[in-house]
């Protein structure tokens, strides 16, 4: 579909659009991303930027450098200087139970340090309302007299990461006395109130947005805010309020209203996650209306624009054993109904048909499985930040039936499954992958199923030098009318335009030689480089009347700028990128300006 989802539209629905039964609560999924070719024998047709292909053997050159393992932050709490507390083992060990917990909320910036004693960023500790330390505190799973355990606290720290509004957290033992342990958890806070205007260039086609948002209302955890955007398919306003511990607790809420150049939005969520491992009940109730024009790519038996309106609602309640033996199992159970009703937009059709309506109506079960293997990394997706990765197996799997009894228009099976695997090979080598399949059965026949895998591999070379590849595949088995995959510029293929190819089958592979400098210009930004490849193919289907030259490959480079101070994006893109391959028309150079969360 022509729309993508906004940052709102993925915590609030999920990672797909269709049924959205809940795989695993309280674990957010990845949509697949992005096969392997050799970037060099590919590039047929255009020149390869000479300059280019030095810089890419230049930093090989810098790659063969002696190699190292990557650092991960290790979790022990012995080892820090000047004092004698004993290891985690230890602690365990001799029954230790928690004595203080300290909250230290920092600001911003650290006046104490000269290099950021300055009136400019004195000002902005002023202006900024740092979080309160009941809000840290609340997202604590240890309490004054519980038994000492370095997994709650490792979790509890992963927890305080996933916040906007920090920029790190650490905890850790401090004294010990008496079979007490005291514990300091001191967190980092990052400016963020967002005034003002925003550009983003991608696909050859402009995003421009005027906004007014605030991450930390108050330093309660809050988000709130108002916007205007442009993008090719429509105007929109906007106002939202979100919160991942309302009131202080784990209740997660978000609410949207949107009103656009063809339609609008209104969603609210109220949300009890599975929040950590050990978490036994979870429940969830979503509703989400949405009015919107759409547009297809290619076709030519149905309307290529129709007014599409769609209503779903889900409620669900979970319940999970907690912990055994480092997995985790969770049941659910709920409902769910999702409608979607086409009409024709207001300049008409020409005459063709729009997608034919769809009503499902069905209760659902589900399970998940999950492993407690975690680690801490710095310089993979982020530049040098904390970063939570995880690494065990995770399984989960939904099964729904919809009949007319309950309202739906036909007799379908909705179902739904995930398969997650994380690792290291050897000590260089770190392995993601991921696998979904996603649909429903009528009559015996799978109908609008789509299947991913995307599979991410990291090799460090050198404390600055990282190697990333990235191979994903899609398909979409027998899809609704409204369903299509696209790729383009919007989509991972950076040198070219935006939705350029369409299809029920899609498979992209990147593979970038990531740099991190330790260059900290005004103490705001870290800076790094990537240089990448990209190939990849949308096809098959009913698509007609768009170009399809095959293969699709890209070249290019481009700057990295982390924002160490702001929790407003963490990652600024400016891309070079060098379409090998398309029609004659596609520019020569796509010029790509954007946010990210990663690298």
């Amino acid at each position: 579909m022509k729309r993508s989802q906004s940052d709102a539209d993925k915590a609030l629905i999920g990672c797909r659009i269709t049924h959205r039964i809940p795989l695993d609560p309280g674990i957010p999924c990845r949509p697949p991303s992005l096969v392997h070719r050799n970037p060099f024998s590919a590039a047929t047709g255009r020149p390869f930027p000479r300059a280019l292909l030095a810089s890419f053997l230049a930093l090989a050159l810098l790659s063969a450098a002696p190699a190292f393992p990557e650092e991960r932050s290790s979790d022990s709490s012995s080892g820090f200087p000047g004092n004698q507390i004993p290891t985690d083992r230890e602690l365990v060990d001799r029954g230790a139970v928690i004595g203080d917990i300290r909250i230290l909320p920092e600001n911003i910036f650290d006046i104490g340090d000269p290099r950021e004693n300055n009136w400019i960023f004195r000002l902005a500790n002023r202006l900024h309302a740092r979080t309160r330390p009941w809000v840290v505190k609340g997202q604590l799973l240890f309490r004054s007299g519980d038994r000492y355990d370095p997994r709650l606290l490792a979790e509890s720290e992963r927890i305080l990461r996933s916040n906007w509004y920090l920029y790190d957290a650490r905890i850790r033992p401090i004294a010990f006395e008496d079979g007490r342990v005291d514990i300091e958890v001191r967190t980092r806070d990052v400016w963020t109130l967002q005034p003002g205007f925003s550009f983003y260039r991608k696909g050859g086609e402009n995003t421009t947005k005027i906004d007014l948002r605030e991450k930390n209302l108050f330093g309660l955890g809050s988000e709130i805010g108002i916007a205007s955007s442009s993008d090719p398919d429509r105007d929109t306003k906007s106002l939202n309020f979100a919160d991942d511990h309302l009131f202080g607790t784990w209740l997660r809420t978000a609410i949207v209203f949107e009103d656009s150049s063809d339609g609008g939005r209104r969603s609210v969520l109220l949300e009890r996650p599975f929040y950590s491992l050990d978490t036994h009940w979870a429940g969830s109730g979503f509703y989400n209306d949405d009015d919107r024009i759409d547009t297809l790519i290619g076709v030519e038996e149905i309307a290529t624009r129709y007014r599409k309106q769609s209503k779903f609602y889900r409620v669900y309640g979970g319940w999970s054993p907690g912990l055994r033996e480092r997995r985790v199992w969770r049941f659910l159970a709920g409902a769910t109904r999702d409608e979607s009703r086409f009409s024709e937009p207001p300049e008409g059709t020409g005459g063709l048909p729009v997608p034919p309506d769809r009503v499902l109506v069905f209760p659902f079960v589900g399970f998940a499985l999950t492993e407690d293997n975690f680690e801490k990394a710095i310089n993979r997706d982020q530049i040098e930040r904390t970063e939570d990765f995880f690494l065990g197996t995770r399984v989960s799997a939904t099964l729904g039936y919809a009949t007319p009894q309950f309202g739906s228009d036909r007799y379908a099976v909705p179902f739904s499954a995930f398969f997650g695997k994380g690792g290291h090979l050897r000590e260089r080598w770190t392995l993601l992958f991921d696998g979904v399949a996603d649909g429903r059965v009528e009559h015996g026949k799978v109908r609008d199923t789509a299947l991913g895998a995307d599979a991410r591999a990291y090799l460090r070379l050198s404390r600055s030098l990282l190697s990333f590849v990235s191979l994903s595949a899609s398909r979409l088995i027998n899809p609704d009318d409204d369903h299509q995959l696209l790729l383009g510029g919007d989509t991972g293929l950076r040198g070219y335009p935006r939705q350029y190819q369409a299809g029920d089958r899609r498979f992209l592979f990147t593979v970038e030689q990531r740099y991190f400098t330790k260059w900290y210009p005004f103490r705001l930004f870290y800076i790094g480089g990537a240089i990448f490849f990209d190939a990849g193919r949308a096809w098959g289907g009913n698509v007609v009347n768009v170009p399809d030259p095959g293969l699709l490959k890209d070249v290019g480079f481009g700057l990295r700028i982390g924002n160490s101070r702001s929790g407003l994006g963490n990652m600024i893109h400016v891309d070079l990128a060098f379409p090998l391959d398309g029609d004659p028309s596609i520019d020569r150079v796509q010029f790509l300006v954007e946010t990210k969360q990663s690298f």
